[in-house]
């Protein structure tokens, strides 16, 4: 992987990781159209850049990181879901990554379902359930949301905002939340992948990951504001034709011979 390929897919990171239309997903597409080889450092890297936007979280609602042990629990108790599910199933997870057709059913499936909640929750705009509203065993829910995208193509964040609809919480609120559970939840997988990698990660391949990071980091700032602003005027319709009409695409790209998995 060349310089190159990490600021172009620290871009592709930045811009989807926070849109309901999966960073993953469009990664290893982008992979796969540069011709990226397929190993354990390319996974590797598509996971860990993406704790490289998470952090563009920290940085826009740094308050609501200030000490709050009421939050910090209920993010807990959202994480460990995903976690423990992660842990169980990582194996088929791994092999997932890298499929493209695994994607483009995702993008569809996903797709119609957002054009489907956009009328289902059309009253929850600013009325609607707060975080400082969440139980317990809510929390616990939207951590079962979540995991869901462990599938290629599903979008962490449009798992959690779904979760946070049938909860009653307001599309804000949701989409909100989501990016706070994104923070515990992709720093514990960069740092599994990074104990995974550390004994045969090269110095090049370091300065590469570290590039793809900072980028990712730097588009997701602008990222965010852009999707709030979207999704409080406009609802999700748009990303959800917008993911029916790539992964269409993509199907008939493969299914007409065209070699789109990632090398």
């Amino acid at each position: 992987m060349s310089f190159l390929h990490a600021i172009i897919l620290g871009i592709v990171e930045g811009i989807t990781e926070f849109l309901p239309i999966s960073s993953t997903g469009h990664m290893i597409i982008a992979s796969s159209m540069m011709g990226i080889e397929d190993n354990s450092f390319t996974k590797a890297f598509e996971v860990i850049i993406q704790f490289g936007a998470i952090m563009s979280v920290l940085v826009l609602y740094w308050k609501r990181f200030l000490p709050q042990w009421g939050f910090y629990k209920k993010l807990f108790v959202a994480f460990l879901p995903t976690a423990i599910i992660g842990f169980i199933i990582k194996d088929v997870v791994e092999h997932l990554l890298g499929s493209v057709h695994v994607v483009a059913w995702s993008l569809i499936v996903g797709g119609v379902i957002l054009i489907w909640s956009d009328k289902i929750f059309a009253h929850l705009t600013m009325m609607g359930r707060k975080t400082d509203d969440l139980t317990y065993k809510d929390s616990v829910k939207l951590g079962l949301f979540q995991s869901i995208a462990m599938i290629p193509g599903v979008s962490r964040s449009a798992a959690t905002i779904m979760g946070g609809l049938t909860l009653g919480m307001n599309k804000k609120e949701a989409a909100e939340f989501s990016f706070f559970l994104a923070v515990p939840t992709m720093a514990a997988a960069t740092l599994y992948k990074l104990l995974k990698i550390y004994k045969t990660i090269e110095p090049a391949q370091i300065n590469v990951l570290l590039v793809g990071c900072v980028v990712a980091f730097l588009v997701a700032m602008l990222a965010i504001k852009f999707f709030i602003g979207i999704v409080s005027r406009y609802g999700f319709r748009g990303f959800g034709y917008y993911r029916i009409v790539l992964g269409v695409i993509l199907l008939v790209l493969l299914y007409s011979g065209h070699n789109l998995q990632v090398m």
